[in-house]
């Protein structure tokens, strides 16, 4: 008798083949049977012809803080996600020494638009190396499963403390560095994670500590990886980063190179294809590099009391030191320093977060009754009605809100057209939610719905099992994730279950439920009717349906070749 029958599904095997139709079969949390009618069990769901699916691997992900006060990371599992990969762009929390813990918090409220106040409230710190924070979730248990990149800027605050943002390192740093590497991959890690990103700035505008690694740190913590004979090397790449430069690290440590993050710009139209065409000219000579990408339009909800958007900008840096509420106002009606801003807008456009699209930047939300009417209102429409330069125009009205007005961007990714070609590109990594990062700002978190539903549904860019082997079997192989991502006999029964004309993401909300009351915008799934990790559902057509004690995922900690 099996644990659990889902009888008559559309089974879509993640590998991308032509789904069958019939029932599949678990017993002690892995796939026993597919195809065929099955027998007797002590559980059984009627799928009536629904699409059954691998769980959904979202490959990019900062769950590193919420983990640790919430193991089951909502709202990944009720959109689909039964494994998730932490860590990226090496922004963890571990290694982590007691008297950094606050200078790591402080830095991740900047570059990953975390509130200092859930993660002062919410972390648990039950760890000081990376091996500790393993064996941590190992013993408090996850709701999906997790595998966890060692992290560079963790790594080398670590090594270096308060330095870290501030120079380059000694070869005797670059050493300890390297055994913090060889520690964590011997200990379980999926890679090594990095950023190059000039948007990834901490507190007050300071480099994240990876930014400031020279060549030489670079090149001998990606050999103390590949040291291993596994592992995958994830970098998100900054404009000084080449792709020849990334290709020559592939060779060297002899694993597969990540690079995020390839979004399409409308100010900037060629550079995207540029990018995939180098990373798959370096395919060809057999090196492997993976560009990664969103099927996500970016856009950011923002106040200007942090608004992430600019802060890749030098000239944004006095904004960024500011330290409380007066003195950035005062920086923000400086007219030398709007000056400043705007010509670095003009000099850099194409290159930036944000490229001057006022036409592209919308009010969302007034502070005061009496400018309600502005609300869904472009940028570019208001700035010319008042008869101002756009940037004047966003911060006196900010400004006299107090900083309070909610502002969206649609930033990047928005010409479906050209996303269209990314994401038809059979060997891009389709992820970059961001989940667990930028809470207030966006929730991609239900990407792997968007693809099924508007990606292949409505515009046919990928047909369905295409799309399902994009979101499952590719992730799989690509991180080395063993018995996952397919639905074959043997392997874990991570599985979805879903209407294939009606699955989608649901529309944005905010909530207030994250330690101390902090606010994050959130999502719920549409047309998903089960989400199972390790044969346990965590849930069904209304959402989440664990027992938050149940934490039925495994922190995976062996991969692959």
């Amino acid at each position: 008798m099996f644990d659990l029958v889902i009888k008559d599904a559309e089974i879509h095997d993640g590998a991308g083949s032509a789904p069958v139709h019939g029932d599949l079969g678990v017993t002690g949390g892995r796939i026993m049977a597919v195809g065929g009618k099955l027998g007797a069990a002590k559980e059984t769901v009627k799928a009536d012809g629904l699409a059954l699916a691998p769980g959904i691997i979202d490959g990019h992900t900062h769950y590193d803080a919420q983990i640790t006060w919430d193991p089951f990371v909502d709202p990944s599992p009720a959109l689909g996600v039964t494994t998730a990969i932490l860590g990226n762009c090496g922004f963890t929390i571990a290694p982590c020494k007691p008297a950094d813990r606050d200078l790591t918090m402080r830095h991740l409220t900047h570059v990953e638009g975390m509130s200092l106040d859930a993660l002062r409230a919410g972390i648990t710190w039950g760890f000081e190396s990376f091996p500790q924070y393993l064996d941590m979730l190992q013993k408090q248990g996850v709701g999906p499963n997790v595998a966890c990149f060692a992290g560079h800027s963790a790594i080398r605050t670590f090594v270096m403390g308060e330095d870290a943002t501030e120079r380059t390192a000694t070869d005797d740093e670059v050493a300890a560095m390297r055994r913090h590497v060889r520690e964590a991959m011997a200990a379980g890690a999926v890679g090594f994670a990095t950023s190059t990103a000039e948007a990834h700035n901490g507190e007050g505008g300071t480099p994240m500590p990876s930014r400031l690694a020279d060549d030489r740190e670079m090149r001998a913590l990606v050999r103390a990886m590949g040291e291993s004979g596994r592992g995958v090397y994830m970098l998100t790449k900054g404009s000084k980063t080449t792709i020849p430069y990334l290709e020559e690290l592939a060779v060297e440590a002899g694993r597969p190179v990540v690079i995020a993050a390839l979004f399409h710009s409308n100010t900037n139209p060629t550079a995207a294809f540029t990018w995939l065409e180098q990373v798959n000219a370096a395919r060809a000579r057999g090196h492997e590099l993976v560009a990664q990408t969103s099927c996500c339009p970016l856009s950011m909800d923002f106040t200007f009391k942090s608004p992430y958007l600019f802060e890749s900008m030098q000239a944004w840096k006095p904004a960024m030191a500011a330290h409380d509420p007066e003195a950035l106002k005062k920086v923000y009606r400086d007219k030398g320093w709007r000056d400043s801003v705007r010509r670095e807008l003009a000099a850099s456009r194409g290159r930036l977060v944000f490229n001057s699209e006022w036409d592209k930047l919308f009010v969302v939300e007034t502070a005061k009754p009496e400018n309600r009417a502005l609300e869904g209102i472009p940028l570019a429409e208001v700035a010319a009605k008042a008869g101002k330069d756009p940037l004047d125009c966003i911060l006196d009205f900010a400004l006299s809100e107090d900083l309070d007005t909610q502002f969206v961007a649609q930033l990047l990714h928005n010409d479906e057209t050209a996303v269209g070609r990314i994401l038809a590109d059979p060997d891009t990594h389709i992820s970059l939610s961001d989940a667990g990062a930028h809470l207030t700002f966006f929730c991609d978190a239900g990407f792997g719905l968007h693809l099924l539903g508007h990606w292949s549904r409505e515009l046919g860019v990928l047909d369905l099992p295409q799309a399902v082997h994009r979101l499952t079997g590719q992730p799989a192989k690509l991180f080395g994730l063993r018995d996952r991502g397919l639905l074959r006999e043997g392997h874990a029964a991570d599985l979805m279950l879903f209407d294939p004309a009606t699955v989608a993401r649901g529309p944005k909300r905010r909530a207030h439920d994250l330690p101390a009351g902090a606010a994050r915008l959130t999502t719920s799934a549409v047309g998903l009717h089960g989400v199972w990790v390790n044969g346990a559902r965590v849930a069904d057509a209304g959402g989440f349906c664990a027992d938050p004690a149940s934490r039925p995922g495994e922190v995976i900690r062996a991969f692959g070749s």
